[in-house]
């Protein structure tokens, strides 16, 4: 993958040196939450000791069914929510020891978020130009007046709206859905960011102007050198955008690896039912997906052992007893699974 030159002195106060470290790692992530009262008090884990590396650059997918914990992830690394345990680091620094107003200022510059509904992201009461005006006067203080509005039509018109000047004086109601989300990446792009968090930023919009906002995203690796963690359940989108992908299950990466490695060589029975539930034109319309049985995943105060072992038609002793970790499959290619075998 390409990298993107960076300053000898970056925002966040890193020297050149960092360049050499990935641009987001995540080593042991958790975060847990208190559900109850009193002695029915549990703890819901909704991200278990997860490791994630995201490149300079470079587009990782996350995927995986709803409560798995996706979006979870994507608010500890925006800092909405701060971890039980586990480090996030940025450019080779602990965000934990980003602990003045100035750094934590530059990383969430450095880091905005995309979120998944164009209807309630916006403002109604402000115009367009409102959101991207004020992103500049926060994140990026050295611009003048002029310098703000003009950078604010530069990055309306790299998201593919224009004329610039006549969608930056219209309110949120004026546009549809699709104009509404571009947006919002015209708003993290006002920061001038390294890192774009995209929490299912088509999954709200019709299947027809989809495509349109992945093209951007790709468009926007390529042009402004913006990597992005593309978070979804859909894995033709997937497959279509990204470079990397992570199966996430039940507060667990699963599987990991290059996209088309991990969706033409699954290793995980996870993978394999995702890949199985996606509809095939072929297919009889009675056609069922093998395999998915059992109970959905126990992710409150959960016991030892696989969290897909009440659903996996391979599961074995193993599985009921000890969790399984990542391990080396293939090229880059990782899956948490007791019975997966390795490339030959």
């Amino acid at each position: 993958m390409t990298d993107v030159s960076v300053d000898s002195k970056s925002s966040t106060g890193q020297d050149s040196g960092a360049s050499t470290a990935p641009l987001l790692e995540t080593k042991k992530l958790t975060r847990h939450f208190r559900v109850g009262r009193g002695l029915s008090r549990q703890m819901l884990h909704a991200v278990d000791d997860v490791d994630l590396t995201i490149d300079r650059q470079e587009i990782v997918a996350l995927a995986g069914e709803s409560g798995s914990g996706k979006s979870t992830i994507a608010r500890l690394l925006a800092g909405v929510y701060q971890p039980t345990s586990g480090e996030i680091y940025y450019q080779g620094r602990p965000t934990s020891s980003m602990r003045s107003r100035k750094d934590q200022l530059a990383y969430r510059g450095d880091v905005p978020m995309v979120f998944q509904d164009p209807f309630s992201s916006l403002n109604p009461a402000f115009r367009v130009s409102h959101g991207i005006l004020r992103s500049l006067k926060l994140h990026r203080p050295e611009l003048t007046r002029a310098q703000r509005l003009e950078e604010a039509e530069r990055v309306v018109e790299a998201v593919g709206l224009s004329p610039a000047g006549d969608i930056m004086h219209r309110y949120p109601y004026e546009l549809s859905g699709g104009q509404r989300q571009r947006v919002g990446f015209a708003q993290a792009l006002a920061h001038k960011p390294k890192l774009i968090l995209a929490d299912e930023p088509v999954s709200m919009l019709d299947v027809s102007i989809r495509i349109g906002l992945l093209n951007l995203m790709s468009e926007l690796r390529e042009t402004e050198g913006v990597s992005f963690l593309y978070i979804t359940h859909d894995i033709a989108s997937a497959r279509y955008v990204a470079d990397r992908l992570a199966i996430m299950y039940a507060g667990h990466i699963v599987e990991s690896g290059p996209a088309e490695s991990v969706l033409a060589n699954p290793k995980h029975p996870y993978t394999d039912l995702l890949l199985g539930a996606v509809p095939d034109p072929r297919a009889p319309l009675t056609a069922a997906v093998e395999g998915d049985t059992g109970e959905p995943p126990k992710v409150i105060d959960p016991t030892p052992g696989c969290r897909f072992r009440w659903r996996c038609p391979l599961v074995v002793d193993e599985c009921h007893q000890t969790t399984p970790t990542l391990r080396i499959l293939g090229t880059n290619h990782e899956a948490a699974c007791h019975v997966a075998e390795p490339d030959a």
